[in-house]
C-alpha cells in the first residue's frame, strides 16, 4: 500500500510540473527571437593573433583572446562628428588595419548579392569618407596594401583611390540583362555560392574579373502586383512586371571570359581560357607571390575541372590541375583548392577515395601526399600554421550526424581531436592559429562558446546561453532522439524523432515527417534548435526527420547514388521511413503526414504520389514540380540536360504521377519566387486539375522564395498548422 501510494505522489508530483510549465505559443516559434540562442558574430581576428573584435551597438570593441577582457574601443560611431550614417551592418580592416570599410542601408538583391552605401574611416587622419557619390555599390573590397577599394556599381567595375580621392571605371560596357563586370549572373549566384567575381592580386598591382555576357540568356518574367508592405504603388491598375535572365536547363548561359586590369597602364587582358561557350568560370584565385592568375574551367557536364595559371601582364594561360570525376565534382571543391600563404604548397579537398579528403600539392602541381584519409568526410578546412607545419580541419568523422575539429602535422607524426564534446563541432581561428574559438552545440545544448589555444585546451567559456536554457525550463518541449532502420533493400537510414513532452506510450500519435532530402544536405544533425516542430509536438504531434540515400557526410557513393534520377531513390527513402514509423507501437499509422520546402516539397508531392497508401497529408512548400523548369547549374549538375536524360527528367517528376494522389494535399508559393519559380506550382497543379484531385492552395502576393515580409511568415504557419490540425487529429 505505502509503495503504491509513493508511486500515486511520484506522477501526481510530476502532471503538477507539467501542468505549471508554460505553453508554447505559434508567434514564439515564427518570427520570434525568444528562443534564439546567443552567439558571437562577426568576430574578426587582429593582425597580432591575440586579440579579436565585435561589433556591439555601433561600436568596434576589441578583446584579448587570452583574458577575454575588453582592452579597446576601436571605434565609437556615436564620437564621430557628421560621419554621414547612423548605423552601419557590417565592417572590414584594411589589411595593416589602418582603414575600415563600413557597409550601411544594405538592401538585397538576391541570395547573397546586395546594393549598399560604404564608408571608409582612417584611424591615421581620424576622417571618414564616402566611398562613392555617384550611387550605391555592389561588393566593396579593400586593396590589399590599402590604398584602393574596388565595388560594381550597375554591372560596372570600378576603383577609389583613397589617396587622391579619385573615381576610376574599370569598365565601361556594363548593362542590365547585357554585361555584367566583376559580379557573377543570377544562376552563378545561387549555385556556385558566391557574390564577387572579382579578385584583387596581393600585391595591388592588378584586378582580375570576370565579364558575364548573358545577352543570349532566355529572360524570366515575373508580374508584380501592388501588395502590401512594402506596396508597389505603380502597379495598383496593371501588374508589373521583374524581368531577369535566367537559364533553365538546356537552355543557353552567360558567355563568360575572364581579364585582368593592369591599375598602373590602366589596361586590361582577356586572359586565354578557350573557345568553349559551354563552360563555367566558378572561382579566379590568385597565387600568394601574385605571379598568376587560377582560373578554374568547369565543363557544363561539371565532371571535369581544369585549372589554369594566367601570365597577368599577356593573358597567356598553362595547364595547371585537372580534377575529373565520373560524375560530377562537388561545388565544394571550389573553395577547397587552396594556395597556402606560405607560397610552397596547395591544399585541397577531393572525394577520389570516395570519400572527400584533404590533399597536398606543391606550386608545379604535383601531389606530395593525401593529409588525411579514411571512411569519413572531412567537411571543411581551417588553414595551416606555417610555423608549427599543422594542418585544421573539421570532420564527420565519428559520426556523420556530427562534427568535430582534428588536426595533422605536414610530415604526418602528429593528429588528434581539438574538440572536446559530442555533438556538432565548428572553429574560428585566431590569425597564426595560437588560439580557437569553438561553437559547440548538440540536441540538448544551445550554442556554448568557447576559447581554446592551439592544443585544445579550454581557457574560459565565452557564452553560455545560461539564461536561454533557464527559459526553456519554463515550457514543457518534447526530447529529440535519434534513430535508425534499414529499408528493405537492406540501407541504414539515420532520423531523429521529436515525441511530446508529456508523451504516453500507450497512446498512438499523428506524425508529422519533416525533412529536405536534396543532393550532400543534411537535417539529420545533432544540434539544437527550437522552431514549428516543437510546436506541433505540444499539440500533440510527433515529429521525425530521417536524410534519404543522396543526403551528406556518408561517403560519395551514399551521396551520388541519385545522380541523372533525382528523386527516385530519396522518395522511395521516405515512404519506407514512414513504413516504418507506422509499425511503431505509439505511432497512429493512419494518420502520417509529410512536408519539405523548395527540394523538400518536390519530395513531398513525390511521396504523396509514390506513397499514396501511406500518407494522409502532405504540404509542399515552393516545390520543384519537374527539374526541367529549374536552373541549368544545379539541375544538370546530377541530372545532365533534357536532351541527354530526358527519363530521368519526368520518371520522377510529380507533373508525371498527378493522378495518383490519394490523400489531403496543400501546395505554396510565393507569386515572386525568383529560385523555383510559381510555374511550377501553377503546371502541376494542372495536372491535378484535370486528373480530378483536389487539393488546397495558397499564393502569397510579391513574395519570393523564402516567403517572408510582414504578416507573411504568421499567416504561413498558421495556414500550415491548422492544415495538419484539421487533417491528422
Amino acid at each position: 500500500m505505502k509503495i503504491r501510494i509513493k508511486l500515486i505522489l511520484v506522477l501526481v508530483t510530476i502532471s503538477l510540473a507539467a501542468f505549471s510549465q508554460k505553453k508554447i505559443e505559434l508567434k514564439d516559434v515564427v518570427g520570434s527571437r525568444i528562443f534564439m540562442p546567443k552567439s558571437i558574430t562577426e568576430l574578426r581576428s587582429m593582425n597580432d593573433g591575440l586579440s579579436y573584435t565585435t561589433r556591439e551597438d555601433n561600436k568596434i570593441v576589441k578583446y584579448s583572446y587570452k583574458t577575454g577582457e575588453k582592452t579597446d574601443v576601436l571605434f565609437d560611431l556615436s564620437k564621430i562628428e557628421n560621419a554621414g550614417f547612423t548605423t552601419f551592418s557590417d565592417y572590414t580592416f584594411s589589411d595593416d588595419e589602418t582603414k575600415i570599410l563600413f557597409t550601411t542601408e544594405k538592401k538585397p538583391i538576391y541570395r547573397h548579392s546586395y546594393t549598399a552605401v560604404h564608408f571608409i574611416w582612417n584611424f591615421t587622419t581620424k576622417e571618414m569618407t564616402s566611398l562613392s557619390a555617384n550611387g550605391a555599390q555592389q561588393i566593396a573590397t579593400f586593396s590589399p596594401d590599402g590604398e584602393r577599394v574596388a565595388f560594381v556599381r550597375n554591372n560596372n567595375l570600378f576603383v577609389k583611390s583613397l589617396k587622391f580621392g579619385t573615381e576610376s571605371q574599370v569598365t565601361r560596357d556594363g548593362k542590365i540583362n547585357e554585361i555584367i563586370n566583376g559580379a557573377p549572373d543570377w544562376v552563378y549566384e545561387e549555385e556556385f555560392g558566391f557574390n564577387k567575381a572579382y579578385e584583387w592580386s596581393p600585391d595591388s598591382k592588378f584586378l582580375a574579373f570576370v565579364k558575364f555576357n548573358e545577352t543570349e540568356v532566355p529572360m524570366y518574367n515575373i508580374p508584380m502586383y501592388q501588395g502590401q508592405n512594402p506596396a508597389l504603388k505603380e502597379n495598383v491598375l496593371y501588374p508589373g512586371s521583374y524581368s531577369y535572365k535566367y537559364p533553365k536547363c538546356g537552355e543557353k548561359n552567360s558567355v563568360v571570359s575572364v581579364l585582368i586590369y593592369d591599375l598602373k597602364a590602366k589596361s586590361s587582358v582577356t586572359a586565354e581560357i578557350g573557345t568553349d561557350v559551354e563552360q563555367y568560370i566558378p572561382r579566379i584565385k590568385w597565387t600568394q607571390d601574385a605571379s598568376d592568375l587560377a582560373i578554374m574551367k568547369l565543363n557544363r557536364l561539371q565532371n571535369k575541372l581544369d585549372i589554369v595559371l594566367a601570365n597577368p601582364f599577356t593573358g597567356d594561360t598553362r595547364n595547371f590541375f585537372t580534377e575529373k570525376n565520373k560524375r560530377y565534382i562537388d561545388e565544394g571543391f571550389y573553395d577547397g583548392f587552396i594556395f597556402l600563404p606560405d607560397n610552397r604548397y596547395i591544399v585541397l579537398n577531393s572525394e577520389r577515395s570516395g570519400y572527400s579528403q584533404l590533399y597536398l600539392y606543391d606550386r608545379q602541381g604535383i601531389e606530395i601526399k593525401q593529409l588525411t584519409s579514411g571512411n569519413f568526410d572531412v567537411t571543411k578546412f581551417y588553414g595551416f600554421d606555417p610555423l608549427k607545419k599543422i594542418f585544421y580541419y573539421q570532420a564527420a568523422k565519428e559520426s556523420p550526424m556530427r562534427r568535430e575539429v582534428y588536426f595533422v602535422s605536414l610530415d604526418g607524426k602528429k593528429s588528434g581531436k581539438l574538440s572536446l564534446q559530442n555533438g556538432t563541432n565548428q572553429a574560428d581561428f585566431s590569425t597564426g592559429f595560437k588560439y580557437f574559438i569553438n561553437y559547440f552545440t548538440n540536441f540538448e545544448t544551445p550554442n556554448l562558446i568557447t576559447l581554446h589555444d592551439q592544443s585544445g585546451k579550454l581557457i574560459r567559456t565565452l557564452e553560455d546561453n545560461s539564461a536561454l536554457k533557464k527559459l526553456t525550463n519554463e515550457y514543457a518541449f518534447g526530447k529529440k532522439e535519434f534513430f535508425t532502420f534499414k529499408t528493405a533493400e537492406g540501407i541504414e537510414l539515420n532520423g531523429w524523432m521529436l515525441k511530446p513532452a508529456n508523451f504516453d506510450p500507450a497512446k498512438k500519435y499523428p506524425v508529422i515527417m519533416t525533412q529536405y532530402s536534396g543532393p550532400n544536405s543534411q537535417e539529420v544533425l545533432d544540434k539544437w534548435s527550437i522552431g514549428w516542430n516543437d510546436y506541433l509536438a505540444q499539440e500533440g504531434f510527433l515529429i521525425a526527420c530521417v536524410d534519404p540515400r543522396g543526403t551528406g557526410a556518408r561517403g560519395e557513393e551514399f551521396r551520388k547514388m541519385t545522380y541523372m534520377q533525382l528523386g527516385k531513390y530519396e522518395s522511395d527513402d521516405q515512404v519506407e521511413a514512414a513504413r516504418y514509423l507506422g509499425t511503431l507501437s505509439y505511432v497512429d499509422k493512419n494518420n502520417i503526414a509529410i512536408w519539405g520546402w523548395s527540394y523538400g516539397g518536390f519530395m513531398a508531392a513525390l511521396c504523396m504520389e509514390k506513397g499514396a497508401d501511406v500518407f494522409k497529408a502532405g504540404i509542399s512548400v515552393a516545390p520543384v514540380t519537374n527539374w526541367r523548369f529549374y536552373d541549368s547549374v544545379y539541375t544538370e549538375r546530377y541530372m545532365r540536360t533534357p536532351k541527354e536524360n530526358p527519363d530521368g527528367y519526368d520518371d520522377n517528376s510529380p507533373l508525371s504521377h498527378a493522378d495518383k494522389i490519394k490523400g489531403n494535399y496543400l501546395i505554396i508559393h510565393g507569386s515572386a519566387d525568383d529560385n523555383v519559380h510559381v510555374q511550377n506550382t501553377m503546371e502541376f497543379t494542372e495536372r491535378m486539375v484535370q486528373a480530378g484531385v483536389q487539393f488546397d492552395m495558397a499564393v502569397y502576393t510579391n513574395r519570393n522564395h523564402g516567403i517572408r515580409g510582414g504578416n507573411t511568415t504568421m499567416h504561413l504557419y498558421t495556414k500550415m498548422t491548422n492544415y495538419l490540425k484539421g487533417k491528422l487529429q
